[in-house]
């Protein structure tokens, strides 16, 4: 009861300063942002599914432990064929598909693309929930396609890699099952607290990982040592369970909108700090097509904001 009261005068104290809403997007953004450099340079020292089981293991018990912490408790039992399922989907499927196309593609120019993930929610969310399609938010959208085709045309122009365009592909499809999981989600746990749905289904979909792993990655070698659990739990404890644990407290202090948009300071993050930290150089390509997709993205997500009652 102690924890719950600090909890809630904490959110309290939150939603009548600004500025610590915004402080808590920003830190959560960054971790975010550069959680890209950890996944990418993970995969140094072991298999990209061997990686994730251990970052999203050790997210997981940190994810719970949050639960425990706020007394949520256990899901009802008729969720629980639901979370594992998106715990597949979310988790398993779409860093699956990212860790490994990670391999042969940058990470800035990665992040970007799976931050294309809320142009293909409100397709999917206009097809399935019958959401409204306006205007803006189809103007948003067509500018947010045309980023993404400048980011993987650019490259099919210049000749490059056969293998880059595969690690593109992999990580849009990463972003196409992300928001599939949201439609999912919206679908099925309607009522049902964030943070004890986003605990479960990272458990299920580590469990996921780690047979992928046994599976795939078998008889491969796995270093551990500082720098690759200094990797393994950064994106794992910080960037996946106190960063989604902040992001959950700042839905809970402004609109859906909003959070969403402020989302995408991550490809931002993720761009800046992938030429600082990891030499990545930003070509013509990847910088007009990011533009496209965040200034994009945001027309959409603002067009699709509904005016609060007065």
């Amino acid at each position: 009861m102690q924890e719950e009261g600090q909890a809630s005068a904490f959110t309290r104290f939150a939603a009548k300063n600004k500025m610590v809403i915004w402080l808590l997007i920003l830190v959560t953004t960054l971790l975010w942002g550069y959680a890209w450099i950890g996944m990418k340079a993970g995969l140094a020292y072991m298999g990209p599914f061997t990686f994730s089981a251990f970052r999203f293991g050790s997210g997981a018990i940190a994810m719970l432990l949050v639960v425990w912490i706020s007394r949520l408790g256990l899901p009802k039992k008729e969720y629980w064929l639901p979370l594992i399922i998106l715990g597949l989907m979310q988790t398993t499927i779409v860093f699956g598909l990212v860790m490994y196309g990670l391999r042969f593609v940058g990470a800035g120019e990665s992040s970007v693309l799976l931050y294309s993930m809320p142009m293909w929610s409100s397709i999917l969310a206009a097809k399935v929930l019958g959401e409204k399609m306006t205007p803006g938010r189809f103007l948003g959208l067509v500018l947010a396609m045309a980023g993404l085709c400048v980011i993987v045309g650019w490259d099919v122009f210049k000749a490059v890699d056969g293998k880059m365009l595969i690690g593109e592909g992999l990580i849009v499809a990463g972003a196409v099952f992300w928001a599939l999981s949201n439609i999912y989600f919206r679908k099925k746990f309607q009522g049902v607290p964030q943070l004890q749905v986003n605990a479960f289904q990272m458990f299920f979909g580590a469990i996921g990982f780690v047979l992928i792993a046994l599976f795939a990655e078998a008889g491969e070698s796995i270093v551990l040592n500082a720098a690759s659990w200094y990797y393994i739990l950064f994106t794992g404890v910080f960037a996946s369970a106190l960063g989604f644990t902040l992001y959950f407290i700042v839905l809970s202090l402004v609109d859906m909108a909003t959070a969403t948009i402020s989302t995408m300071l991550v490809p931002i993050f993720g761009l800046v700090f992938s030429n600082m930290l990891l030499g990545e150089k930003l070509t013509t390509g990847i910088l007009i097509g990011s533009v496209l997709i965040i200034v994009g993205i945001i027309i959409a997500q603002a067009a699709g904001k509904r005016p609060r009652k007065v």
